[in-house]
């Protein structure tokens, strides 16, 4: 009975440490819209009339070729996604379904890589694409990553689940080895793929090591090194202008949760990510 009574009260304090932390999570974002939408005066100075502005992002967006970073970032996104699905659900298939000497050994070499974390190959890649004189290019930023350890398991313990009754009938009816990938472990493994892509993509949507790195001018550079350059001292620091511009540089990641926020999570879930 008294384990009965205390569950009420531990309840109620799971409820409140989520919405401490959330709050904790919410307040730079909260700054960010404050003083982004402000004049500089009021950056530090919280009154709840001060006048509004959209200043602020005219001046970073002016100030900085946002609109070549934010390309750049898009298509480094787009380029990494695309080449992900493909050579991740190739090797998943592989692992998953085929037979072939070594299979085993080779997805534990796979596996491998989830234990390296990609900021210690930084000198040996940059040698490499120096050598292939790919230095400062988009491809450059995206050859590290087209092939990820994480996807082909991730996809290859979704394609272990589909019952192999239904690759079976496909190959009755004359479907070839990629027809059956195609036309039935690609469909089931729709929410994986969702779930998935959300994860590369915010991830090398906010990369910034490698391509500060291999990048030198504003031609290739995406939104995460184009706004450290901005915010650099040799700037001038307005913190007005820096938070404009930061949310102008995350608004599409925002702005894509707030849309889909159901859909992201019903994928992770059926994904299997927690």
């Amino acid at each position: 009975m008294m384990v009965a009574a205390h569950r009420p009260w531990g309840k109620w304090l799971e409820i409140v440490g989520a919405w401490m932390l959330g709050i904790l999570w919410l307040l730079p974002l909260l700054y960010a819209l404050w003083a982004a939408f402000h004049p500089s005066y009021y950056a530090t100075r919280f009154e709840p009339l001060a006048p509004l502005t959209l200043a602020n992002f005219e001046a970073a967006w002016q100030a900085a070729p946002f609109a070549r970073y934010l390309l750049n970032t898009t298509l480094l996104v787009s380029l990494i996604l695309v080449a992900q699905f493909v050579l991740c659900t190739l090797a998943a298939f592989a692992f998953a379904r085929l037979i072939f000497p070594g299979r085993d050994l080779l997805f534990a070499v796979v596996l491998l890589q989830l234990m390296v974390m990609p900021d210690v190959l930084l000198v040996e890649n940059y040698r490499l694409l120096a050598r292939l004189h790919l230095v400062d290019t988009i491809v450059a930023i995206a050859l590290p990553y087209l092939g990820s350890a994480f996807g082909i398991f991730l996809l290859r313990q979704t394609f272990l689940t589909i019952p192999q009754a239904l690759d079976d009938a496909a190959r009755l009816e004359g479907c070839s080895l990629l027809g059956r990938l195609w036309r039935v472990y690609v469909p089931l493994a729709r929410p994986t793929y969702i779930a998935y892509g959300l994860v590369s993509v915010s991830y090398h949507w906010n990369n910034f090591l490698w391509p500060l790195v291999i990048t030198n001018s504003v031609t290739t550079r995406p939104l995460t090194v184009g706004l450290a350059v901005f915010a650099s001292t040799d700037q001038g620091i307005d913190w007005s202008i820096i938070t404009a511009a930061t949310l102008m540089t995350s608004a599409p990641l925002l702005i894509a949760f707030l849309l889909f926020q159901r859909q992201f999570v019903q994928s992770f879930m059926r994904a299997g990510i927690r």
